[in-house]
């Protein structure tokens, strides 16, 4: 089990670990189209139609989603937190859907009939689950036939600059998740189970000007959340003097990235 899936009761319970992370890459992302719009555009969704939400989290994609997205789409969330999708819940009932609900269940065993839904999405979070081909075939089951799955995840080179600063914790010079679930296994287990796979990388860099943000979103999962403060100190060090060499701002490489498989009509 990669680092950032140990953990995952507190982890996840609520937001706010999370949001440490996604700040790093909302305050200094050079890209000139977001995360969640890029994202929505690879989403084919007709009037009405059915989406699947895996791994919700706290609901942050959809209120930039929906913009991009054909009018009066039927939402479901899934997210195995109850306190993850009630934040959901809670963001999503005021947007421009025709509606949207919530259920609590794991993304290996979906509590929908076959074929339910036009499009399934699940971002950033197959790197968690631990049986992945299983979870692959639960898309695809649920999916009409011509339905269409949405993976987002990071490719191994994604950070490697601030990944390997956390070397001093005895992890790995490279993104966790991308260790557990990175571009090449989702082609693959795709292609497998859907018979094609099409990866698009959004096209971003990140130049990072404030430490803080670094030191606070790296220590916000194992094992830098629990670190002894001796490597707390020392990675502290190591982010300083990642700032001071570079001349106060870090070019952080990006590689995240949508894959997108079809279901045989």
């Amino acid at each position: 089990m990669s680092n950032i899936t140990s953990g995952m009761g507190t982890q996840y319970s609520d937001s706010s670990k999370l949001a440490a992370r996604a700040r790093l890459h909302r305050e200094f992302s050079t890209a000139e189209v977001g995360w969640f719009t890029w994202t929505a555009r690879h989403l084919p969704a007709r009037p009405g139609a059915k989406i699947l939400d895996v791994g919700c989290g706290p609901g942050w994609f959809w209120p930039e989603a929906v913009a991009a997205l054909a009018p009066q789409v039927v939402l479901t969330l899934l997210d195995q937190s109850q306190g993850m999708l009630d934040e959901a819940l809670e963001r999503c009932r005021p947007l421009p859907l025709a509606s949207v609900t919530g259920v609590a269940a794991d993304a290996t065993r979906l509590p929908f009939p076959d074929g339910t839904f036009d499009a399934v999405i699940a971002m950033h979070m197959l790197y968690h689950v631990s049986d992945q081909e299983q979870a692959m075939r639960e898309f695809h089951r649920v999916l009409r036939p011509g339905g269409t799955l949405l993976v987002t995840t990071n490719g191994i080179d994604n950070m490697r600059e601030l990944y390997r600063l956390t070397t001093v914790f005895g992890s790995s010079p490279t993104d966790p998740a991308a260790l557990a679930f990175d571009f090449d296994r989702a082609e693959r287990l795709m292609r497998d189970r859907f018979g094609n796979a099409t990866l698009s990388v959004h096209p971003q860099t990140m130049r990072v000007t404030d430490p803080e943000v670094v030191y606070l979103a790296l220590t916000s999962y194992p094992p830098g959340d629990t670190a002894p403060a001796e490597q707390q100190v020392a990675f502290r060090t190591a982010i300083d003097e990642a700032f001071a060499t570079s001349g106060g701002a870090l070019d952080v490489t990006k590689q995240v990235g949508v894959i997108a498989a079809r279901k045989s009509a």
